[in-house]
């Protein structure tokens, strides 16, 4: 996939805009977003990121804009287990509702940050070693068996405790004097002549804890998809466009997807033996195989709808028979 200079200027141009303006006139306000507003900017977010993908699909090809699908569709998932896991944390920190949207946008920002990172990192490393995709897939495998270990074992809840209580947690702690109100979104006040430390800085590291976490999960992923740097970017992007937003829509619904880990772990599970395959030939260890070792795109794209959508289905299913019962 042939990429220009120009494309990628104004690609990057657009997407800091638009996360410009979410940051600077949208997440400075202290009211959360109405049901309406949530509703109407998610849905504009995904609208723009299928008309992104559809452009893909026509000036590319068919299959560099089933790539970007794939990637978006998979990252999307990833960063909404991730927003499960921050909403856990603003409950164990007792977060006012009022701060909580400032609160995840500065950790869907870290995440982007985190992710760009990373996406470089794995660009290059894709550039020079070959078998860094062994790698990758043993990290997706043995990240679907924890995934799925934590499912069986209702672990969310430890997840989130892990952030709050990681070592930097417990280092920013013991050396900080800190005040346990919150005073707006201020990480630091000064009481009686001193400066102190709020929980609004506790809860930016815990977000950010995870955020890194996650992100060396995502990268992989989307790289066993795509390894165009253009696509793995713009589809990150994307997938955490709105989070903030839907965590207001859907709070509670998050708590009823009860087999989105699951779901999840297959995806992971899948893509990981997809990079395995997707090396072998580079050993000549195709031969093996009795095909060349590449699952095609659309075989990709199709397992993580049909996944998403039976966990989705599956998940409110069972949700709504739990209520009745």
């Amino acid at each position: 996939m042939h990429v220009t200079s120009e494309a990628w200027l104004t690609t990057i141009a657009v997407l800091a805009s638009i996360l410009t303006a979410d940051v600077f006139i949208l997440g400075r306000r202290a009211k959360e977003p109405s049901m309406k507003e949530a509703a109407v900017t998610i849905g504009v977010f995904s609208v723009m990121a299928v008309v992104f993908g559809l452009g893909v699909w026509f000036v590319s090809g068919p299959r560099f804009g089933a790539e970007f699908f794939a990637g978006w569709l998979t990252e999307y998932s990833l960063s909404v287990d991730n927003l499960f896991i921050f909403v856990i944390i603003m409950a164990s920190l007792r977060v006012p509702r009022t701060l909580q949207q400032y609160a995840l946008m500065v950790g869907i920002m870290l995440a982007l940050v985190f992710r760009g990172v990373f996406i470089g990192l794995g660009a290059a490393a894709i550039e020079r070693f070959s078998w860094i995709f062994f790698a990758f897939g043993a990290f997706l495998i043995y990240t679907a068996i924890k995934l799925y270990l934590d499912y069986r074992t209702e672990d969310e809840d430890e997840q989130a405790d892990e952030a709050i209580d990681n070592l930097l947690m417990r280092w920013i702690k013991r050396v900080l004097p800190s005040t346990s109100e919150f005073h707006g979104t201020h990480l630091t006040v000064r009481e009686a002549g001193r400066r102190l430390v709020t929980p609004m800085l506790f809860v930016i590291v815990a977000l950010g804890s995870t955020d890194l976490l996650f992100a060396l999960d995502s990268i992989p992923a989307i790289y066993g998809l795509t390894q165009e740097p253009y696509l793995v970017f713009a589809a990150t992007v994307f997938a955490l466009m709105g989070l903030r937003q839907l965590y207001f829509l859907i709070g509670g619904l998050l708590q009823r997807l009860v087999y989105l880990s699951l779901g999840l772990a297959i995806i992971l599970a899948f893509i990981g033996v997809k990079l395995v395959l997707h090396a072998m030939p580079e050993y000549h260890l195709d031969a093996a195989l009795g095909f060349d070792g590449e699952i095609p795109i659309w075989a990709s794209l199709s397992v993580i709808i049909a996944t998403l959508a039976v966990t989705t289905i599956a998940s409110l299913q069972k949700s709504r028979r739990d209520s009745a019962g």
